[in-house]
């Protein structure tokens, strides 16, 4: 079997199962296409000819040019891929002996209160596209959304009246969110107002741009970047950091662990529990700030010598 139909055939395959998001079958994609490329510039056709020699030069090639997660990444894309093929073909697989390390999770990056209150309080809710922008960040920060969820949400799984969404997440597991009393109103204002001057045809999708067409992932990443230079915050907030924001501003409020797993859709608690580790880690950065004897003053005498 040549190289690209191998690749073909397992793209095919993960697509058809559930569980997995169109961001994971498309990370899959992208890894496997560098892979593709390696292989036919060593004029490598036949994914039978592959061997763990061959396996171990696309490596040092991806070490030379990748950071160590990203190299990760691909490296278990392509074990995915061989063994795939093993299983289906019983073609011998040379990713055996391929080891994956786990690096260290890094923290989520999150907005600070403040720094949610700046961004959202740039919107002029009088101005339409100020509203639809608005609505949007609301819904993923106010109910902790996957950005593709909020593309995604329909008009039958949002309930503005009793103040709650039905999400249908990761491994079709549904999840009911309320809706937080300020993103409510945004949403309605948007809902009741916006939304039908902009519906061109029948459209079930909840948000619509001003074409009546559903929203993409990329259009809403676009417009967090020039707001969030707009404010002024320093910080990478992407969508997807909205939603650490969320889960950290609930911890932080006291909710409990387990409820907050529940809301953000994790089917393991230890995917959760990270956001544990970032309370943790403001709560040391404030001591250091605030207990007398971490203060530079703290350490030194009136000469500005050390005690």
């Amino acid at each position: 079997m040549n190289v690209d139909s191998a690749i073909k055939d397992f793209i095919i395959s993960i697509s058809s199962s559930k569980g997995m998001s169109d961001n994971t079958i498309k990370a899959y994609q992208s890894d496997l296409n560098k892979y593709l490329t390696f292989l036919n510039e060593n004029g490598i056709t036949d994914i039978k000819k592959v061997d763990d020699l061959t396996v171990d030069s696309f490596v040092e090639k991806l070490n030379k040019k990748y950071a160590p997660s990203s190299v990760n990444r691909i490296k278990t894309s392509i074990k995915s891929l061989h063994r795939f093929l093993n299983f289906k073909y019983e073609y011998k697989d040379p990713t055996l002996n391929l080891a994956v390390t786990k690096g260290e999770k890094r923290l989520p990056i999150y907005g600070s209160h403040e720094e949610i209150d700046k961004l959202m309080s740039l919107f002029n809710n009088e101005d339409n596209k100020d509203l639809f922008e608005h609505a949007i960040f609301e819904t993923i920060y106010g109910l902790g959304l996957r950005v593709s969820e909020c593309c995604n949400l329909k008009t039958n799984q949002v309930d503005l009246n009793e103040g709650y969404v039905k999400i249908l997440g990761k491994g079709n597991k549904e999840r009911i969110i309320p809706i937080p009393d300020q993103t409510k109103e945004i949403m309605k204002l948007y809902f009741h107002n916006l939304r039908p001057l902009w519906l061109k045809k029948s459209n079930n999708f909840f948000y619509i741009n001003r074409f009546g067409k559903k929203i993409y992932r990329e259009y809403v990443e676009e417009i967090l970047r020039k707001r969030i230079s707009e404010a002024g915050i320093k910080k990478h907030i992407t969508p997807h950091k909205l939603r650490h924001s969320y889960a950290t501003h609930l911890l932080e409020g006291g909710a409990d662990l387990r409820a907050i797993q529940e809301l953000l859709g994790h089917s393991d608690i230890s995917t959760t529990e990270i956001y544990t580790h970032v309370d943790e880690e403001r709560i040391r950065n404030e001591y250091i700030k605030a207990h007398p004897l971490n203060s530079a003053k703290g350490l030194t005498n009136k000469k500005g010598d050390p005690k």
